[in-house]
C-alpha cells in the first residue's frame, strides 16, 4: 500500500513529467502542497526532500521550492552510453521485430544504446513508457503512437518531451497535432491497391475488414472505398466492417460467420487489414470448408512471415519493415546531431513509403469460382 508522503511525490512527479511545471518554476508552497494533498507538513516535506535528492527538485532558501532543469544539453561526452528509446505497439509479435531490429542495428552501429519499450496499443501503458523516457536520460526517442486514430490524453508528455529538447520521430502512424517527423505507408494507396486488385479480377461483392482506433485502419478503408468508387462499384455499409485492439480476436471471425452463413449476397473476396487477421480468416473459412482462392479470395497486408506461413500463400501488400527501422534510426540520429551541432543545418524530412501489390495464390478471377 502506497504511503502519505510517496502518493504527494508521484502527484507532484507527474505533474513535472507532464510539463505542469517548467525548469525553475516553483512548485507551490508547504502550505499550498498541504492543502492540495490533504495531509501534514511532514508529509509535504518529506515528498520534496524525496523529489529533490533524486534530483526532480531543488530548493531556495527563503525562496521556496522549484522544479529541477533536466534537461540534456549536453553532447555525449567519448566513451558515455548513449540511450535511444524506442516505443511500439508490440515488440514480440508480427512485424515489429523487424523494424526493431531494423532500428537496432543501425543504431548499434553507430555507438547508441536502444531501449525497446511496448504499449500493447493501450493508452495508460504508453502513458508509463513516455514517464520512464522522461525519468531517465534519453537522447531521443523513436515511438509508434497508440491508438493513432483516436484523440489521445497523452499528448502533454510528447509537448513535454519536446520542450526538454528530446529528438524523436514516429513510425507507421502519427499524431496529426503534433505534426512530428514521420516514416509511414501510403496507407490509402495500399488499401486501394488491395481492393482495386480484387476488382480487376472480376470481383464485385468484396468484404473489407479494418482496424479503425489505429488511424492506418482508417486510411486503409480509404482506399478500399476509392477503388469502389473509380470503378463504379458502389460500396455497401454491410460490406465494411470495423473493430478495435481489443475486439480484434472476435469481431472480424463473429462477422465473416454470419456473412458466410447469408444465402443471398455471400461474399466473393475480402480485403483485410493485415495478414494477420487475413490468416485468421483463413482458419475460418477452412473450417467451413471454403477453399481460399478457389471459392473466395482473400488479401492482406505487410508482407510478414505469416504472408507465406499457410498452404495458402496470401496475396499482400508489401511493408518496408527493416527499411522503416533503418530509416527511423538514420532519421532520430539527424536530429540528434543538429541539437549538438550548430554546423548541421538543413530540414530533416518525413517519409513515406509507396506500396507495392505481392501477388500469391490467395486471390483468383471471379469468373473461376464456383460456389457450393
Amino acid at each position: 500500500m502506497s504511503t502519505k508522503y510517496n502518493h504527494v511525490k508521484e502527484k507532484i512527479k507527474s505533474k513535472i513529467l507532464e510539463g505542469f511545471f517548467e525548469p525553475h518554476e516553483k512548485i507551490g508552497s508547504e502550505s499550498d502542497l498541504m492543502a492540495e494533498h490533504k495531509v501534514s507538513r511532514h508529509t509535504v516535506r518529506k515528498a520534496i526532500d524525496n523529489l529533490a535528492n533524486e534530483g526532480w527538485l531543488y530548493k531556495k532558501q527563503g525562496a521556496g521550492t522549484f522544479c529541477a532543469d533536466r534537461t540534456l544539453d549536453k553532447e555525449p561526452s567519448m566513451g558515455a552510453v548513449k540511450n535511444i528509446a524506442v516505443i511500439t505497439t508490440y515488440f514480440s509479435d508480427y512485424i515489429f521485430p523487424t523494424i526493431i531490429r531494423g532500428a537496432e542495428g543501425y543504431l548499434s552501429e553507430n555507438g547508441y544504446q536502444v531501449t525497446v519499450f511496448s504499449t500493447n496499443n493501450n493508452i495508460e501503458q504508453e502513458r508509463r513508457c513516455l514517464e520512464t523516457i522522461l525519468s531517465q536520460k534519453f537522447y531521443g526517442l523513436i515511438v509508434e503512437p497508440t491508438k493513432s486514430a483516436l484523440p489521445n490524453p497523452n499528448i502533454n508528455y510528447y509537448l513535454n518531451i519536446e520542450r526538454l529538447g528530446i529528438p524523436y520521430v514516429m513510425i507507421n502512424a502519427y499524431y496529426e497535432e503534433l505534426e512530428p517527423i514521420h516514416l509511414i505507408m501510403d496507407d490509402v494507396e495500399g488499401g486501394f491497391q488491395q481492393t482495386n486488385h480484387l476488382i480487376e479480377l472480376g470481383h464485385q461483392h468484396i468484404l473489407g475488414f479494418f482496424k479503425n482506433d489505429d488511424i492506418q485502419g482508417t486510411k486503409r478503408m480509404k482506399g478500399f472505398i476509392q477503388a469502389h468508387r473509380k470503378s463504379g462499384l458502389p460500396v455497401s455499409p454491410q460490406n465494411i466492417i470495423t473493430y478495435t485492439t481489443e475486439t480484434k480476436n472476435t469481431t472480424p471471425i463473429e462477422e465473416l460467420l454470419l456473412k458466410m452463413k447469408k444465402k443471398e449476397q455471400i461474399p466473393t473476396a475480402i480485403v483485410c487489414y493485415n495478414d494477420q487477421l487475413a490468416l485468421n480468416l483463413l482458419n475460418v473459412l477452412r473450417d467451413l470448408e471454403i477453399s481460399v482462392p478457389e471459392q473466395i479470395s482473400l488479401v492482406g497486408f505487410d508482407d510478414s512471415f505469416l504472408s507465406v506461413a499457410s498452404e495458402v500463400k496470401l496475396t499482400t501488400i508489401k511493408h518496408p519493415q527493416v527499411k522503416m527501422g533503418e530509416d527511423a534510426a538514420k532519421t532520430i540520429l539527424k536530429l540528434i546531431k543538429q541539437k549538438y551541432e550548430s554546423s548541421e543545418n538543413g530540414v530533416v524530412p518525413s517519409i513515406k513509403y509507396c506500396p507495392k501489390l505481392v501477388v500469391r495464390k490467395s486471390t483468383k478471377e471471379q469468373e473461376k469460382i464456383e460456389l457450393n
